[in-house]
């Protein structure tokens, strides 16, 4: 396995490629606006392509601490799922009085995401040929039969090799509707580029220190600079947030991906996928993988690391073992890839809440919203919290403001020095779970007894 990665770029492939957009420059000053923007990752971008499409004269400014898509709007695996709940299981959980409006919210934003695309003429190779869930072990097969329904097609072992051959696959789902793929770092600089051709005033490389409220404004000190804005949008995501109270409520988890060198056409008969959907398999410890436009297979997931003292460093982004890991699962996944290298390795911080789906909220009278906690399946979702924060702040009594989810916070993670064993106490169980046929043990049992959810 170890020869397969000799050589591997340690960036991520998304961020090599040549389209790649020169950064905007840093601020360096005081300036005001109407709407301020912290974070210039998805949630972000679409907050403040939004807020201009709604009302153009409305003064917006985008600060970014780093380069756009340098974070996970850049290195993410490119899955767009329209599930705004983490999945229907964990909608159940959640907000199961809810779950048919939020399912209609999900499809009517997924669809808003599409037209966006389009009407920006983003070029983020969409591509809609549905997500294929397969089965590995036995007892998944008779999960992913009992979640057949309208929009899905169920193969049997012998049927899904027409679609994609490995030794491995049981069975398969493929989800027609509600799924697709993107290059990401490509929505990125699309969505930045829609942005500043509205007018959206964007400064990169300037990261916000504090937030303080100025009686009818509030005011973000940067390294060089302030801004003075009457609303202010916080889409900071997995990195420490500016308001203390939210500090608990999210965890910074370490999510590692692999690509492959291109396959030639011999190879991808071999393996017969041949059409652009993606793959995940249904393990709680679960990898994801997909085709890019170039016949690469990028392989990711598994491993969800958190290191202890829950600190965000570049070190981290490497990780040799869970590299060498992956790359055993993919040989074993795709025998006939044997030969195959990877050309890049990389890794990065999601977030995660303890309620797997994403937050909303208001602070300092209403001038503040922020959304947070998408737990890696934010592509998509990262646009409707966008247009909650826009609901919230505009003080419009919407169905996005009004369902549960607008209003339910996450339980808090317990602080540092109990969460480091607490973690590994965790993926143990759930480790424990796939070795034992999908059936949680106590540990998990009582933790979803207590609303707390768990998946890699």
């Amino acid at each position: 396995m170890r020869k397969a990665l000799d050589g591997a770029s340690r960036t991520p492939f998304w961020l090599e490629d040549p389209g790649r957009p020169a950064p905007e420059p840093a601020l360096n000053g005081a300036t005001d606006a109407d709407l301020l923007v912290i974070g210039g990752g998805y949630c972000g971008l679409w907050t403040a392509l939004i807020a201009k499409e709604t009302d153009p004269a409305r003064d917006v400014v985008l600060v970014e601490g780093n380069e756009i898509a340098w974070a996970a709007s850049g290195r993410n695996g490119g899955f767009v799922e329209a599930s705004l709940t983490h999945g229907t299981e964990n909608g159940r959980r959640h907000f199961a009085d809810e779950l048919p409006i939020l399912d209609a919210l999900a499809a009517e934003n997924f669809a808003e995401f599409e037209a966006a695309i389009v009407r920006h003429g983003i070029d983020a190779e969409f591509v809609k040929e549905g997500v294929l869930a397969v089965a590995t072990e036995p007892h998944q097969v008779d999960e992913l039969r009992a979640a057949a329904g309208p929009g899905t097609t169920f193969y049997r072992r012998k049927e899904l090799t027409e679609l994609v051959r490995s030794p491995l696959f049981r069975a398969g789902l493929m989800q027609h509707e509600g799924g697709a793929l993107v290059h990401p770092a490509k929505l990125a600089w699309g969505l930045k580029a829609a942005c500043l051709r509205l007018g959206v005033r964007i400064y990169e490389n300037t990261p916000v220190t504090a937030i303080k409220e100025k009686e009818k404004s509030v005011r973000a000190t940067t390294w060089a600079g302030s801004v003075k804005a009457r609303k202010v949008a916080l889409a900071t995501n997995g990195f420490p947030s500016l308001l203390k109270r939210n500090r608990l409520l999210t965890v910074p988890i370490y999510d590692y991906v692999l690509m492959t060198e291109p396959l030639t056409d011999a190879q991808v008969a071999e393996i017969g996928w041949t059409k652009r959907f993606g793959i995940s398999d249904t393990s709680r410890q679960f990898h994801y993988y997909r085709m890019t436009s170039d016949n690469r297979i990028l392989w990711g997931g598994y491993d969800a690391v958190y290191h202890k003292g829950g600190e965000i460093r570049p070190e981290h982004d490497q990780n040799p073992e869970t590299f060498a890991r992956l790359a055993d699962h993919f040989m074993r996944t795709f025998p006939q890839l044997r030969d195959v290298r990877f050309t890049h390795a990389w890794g990065g911080m999601i977030d995660m809440c303890t309620q797997l789906a994403a937050f909303q909220g208001r602070a300092m009278g209403g001038k503040v919203a922020y959304s947070s906690g998408f737990t890696g399946l934010g592509v998509a979702a990262t646009r409707y919290g966008a247009t909650v924060m826009l609901d919230l702040l505009d003080g419009r009594d919407t169905v996005r403001t009004r369902v549960k989810m607008a209003k339910k916070k996450p339980l808090p993670i317990p602080p540092e020095p109990m969460l480091y064993p607490a973690v590994q106490v965790i993926r143990n169980a759930i480790a424990q779970s796939d070795r034992n046929g999908g059936r949680d043990g106590f540990i998990l049992k009582a933790a979803n007894a207590f609303g707390f959810s768990f998946d890699s």
